[in-house]
């Protein structure tokens, strides 16, 4: 009996591998290295390999292929997410770098001498840098992500949701001194994300036993030669849904954002929300055009039910949050409505969108939790929106930066969501969704008002006597904030560039 081994295309995957590869390294300078010396080393590891792993993704562009036996779809929706995801999680990692992860361990200037251990642990532990475990575990997670999106079968899209899911269980409870709260998100979402993970399963079995194939391609030609009853892939369907759906806080498989992006190191949260998103959105589209295109006046009412739903109540809840970073939470279950109706479109421009979309809320939200992680008071993070009151007079820039991060999550005019927004809605709307792009104006226009009353409470109430203060930001974090304004702010103002890579990129090869 001859066995012909596989035949692997690494050059196309070589991002995915890089990214892997820093994740293995990273744990053996856990297992090997002087705890004093590790921080630096688990720095400099990830760093490397996201740019080598972007400039890996700028190499490959052009490229239109399937690899890895078909595993591995590379075509211009994986390298314009593949890229985005990388440039985000530079953010991500710039921040986890400059910040404690626990975010109740007092002010970052806390007096090294009161603090156990030898010297070089008691610097650790005053700069916050003892958690070094993270860095791999977020090129891991980054890894799954990065194979997202690219999965050509459902065992590989199952393969990387959960490469990309175990470290974040592990990441939300790594606040030790908010042990409870930060083990509780880290519990409820690992059991709900066990839970959806069970159904994609379970809706990947049913559909094999459809289409007796795992491939996307396959999937897609079973549904346009088979005339007998559908029932069986349409329960797949609606089960495999299930756990793409939660992975992008849709209603009603929401209820674990709130808790999660609060009880988590605000770094690994804004890490999560924007990567992520980004990542789930992409297996999201990638299963629903290619592998379900066939099935489109099945899946389009169900999707519309489900988007109009997490809009409005996205937008609701977040009105009466008292945590900004439940509000945040709650801002990103409305955004992924947002983000559902480009996908609902099912013609090129709702793709076009759709990727425009992911990339310019990403940058806002990385910006957003930046800013989050300066506002302290004396036992840490100020996230009480009462907090806030005052801040503009406090730190004028943090403060306008800040809310200008809020007008892009609103959708005003000039900012990068404008212009993500009215690329969604208008791909909606040609293609016969007009209830749901009048759903999402009115969502929009709901969210704008939560969005604004932060804003006010900064500049026009009266700062508190004993009120927070604004850590001056260090030098990776001020990159993080920077990279992540300009991003924001070019993506409104001259869109143009970005809306064309994503025009030329939305195209998927079978």
């Amino acid at each position: 009996m001859n066995f012909q081994a596989p035949v692997i295309q690494y050059s196309e995957l070589l991002p995915i591998l890089i990214v892997l590869g820093g994740a293995l390294l990273g744990v053996l300078v856990e297992a090997f290295l002087p705890r004093d010396r590790r921080y630096v080393a688990q720095v400099a590891i990830s760093l490397v390999s996201i740019v080598a792993a972007f400039a890996a993704v700028v190499r490959l562009h052009g490229t239109s292929t399937i690899a890895a036996e078909g595993s591995v779809v590379v075509d211009g929706v994986t390298l314009f997410l593949q890229g985005t995801l990388l440039l985000l999680a530079l953010g991500g990692v710039l921040l986890i770098a400059e910040r404690r992860l626990d975010s109740e361990g007092g002010a970052f200037t806390a007096q090294a001498s009161a603090l156990p251990g030898s010297e070089a642990e008691r610097t650790a532990l005053a700069t916050g840098i003892v958690q070094t475990e993270v860095f791999p575990l977020t090129l891991f997670a980054l890894g799954g992500a990065l194979l997202f999106p690219a999965a050509g079968d459902l065992v590989t899209m199952f393969v990387a949701l959960e490469v990309l899911s175990l470290p974040l269980y592990l990441m939300s409870g790594l606040a030790r001194r908010r042990r409870l709260l930060s083990q509780e998100a880290a519990l409820k979402y690992f059991l709900l994300g066990a839970f959806s993970s069970a159904f994609f399963l379970y809706g990947a079995a049913l559909i094999y036993g459809y289409a007796h194939t795992v491939s996307l391609g396959g999937i897609r030609t079973a549904i346009s030669t088979s005339a007998g009853n559908d029932l069986i892939l349409l329960i797949g369907v609606g089960l495999i849904a299930v756990g793409l759906l939660f992975k992008v806080s849709a209603v009603p498989f929401h209820a674990w954002t709130p808790d999660v992006y609060q009880g988590a190191p605000t770094p690994v949260t804004a890490f999560m929300a924007a990567c992520t998103k980004v990542a789930a959105f992409g297996a999201i589209l990638r299963l629903f055009y290619v592998g379900l295109g066939g099935l489109r006046w099945d899946w389009r009412p169900m999707l519309t039910g489900i988007a109009i739903v997490t809009m409005i109540l996205g937008a609701l809840f977040a009105l009466t949050q008292t945590d900004m970073k439940r509000l945040l939470a709650y801002s990103s279950i409305a955004h992924a409505g947002f983000i559902l109706t480009g996908v609902i479109a099912a013609n090129q421009s709702g793709l076009q969108g759709s990727l425009f979309y992911l990339a310019a809320y990403g940058f806002t939200t990385i910006g957003a939790f930046a800013i989050i992680t300066l506002v302290r008071d004396s036992s840490g993070e100020a996230t009480h929106l009462s907090q806030w009151s005052g801040l503009g007079r406090r730190s004028p820039l943090i403060a306008s930066t800040f809310a200008f991060f809020l007008l892009a999550l609103a959708g005003i005019p000039l900012t990068s969501g404008f212009v993500a927004k009215f690329a969604v809605f208008s791909a909606a709307y040609a293609s016969g969704s007009t209830a749901l792009v009048i759903v999402g104006v009115l969502s929009s226009a709901v969210a704008a008002f939560f969005y604004v009353r932060v804003i006010v409470l900064m500049f026009f109430s009266e700062p508190k006597e004993d009120g927070t203060t604004v850590v001056i930001p260090p030098v990776m974090t001020s990159a993080a904030i920077t990279f992540a304004a300009a991003a924001t702010l070019i993506l409104g103002v001259v869109p143009g560039p970005v809306l064309d890579l994503a025009k030329s990129a939305a195209q998927f090869i079978f």
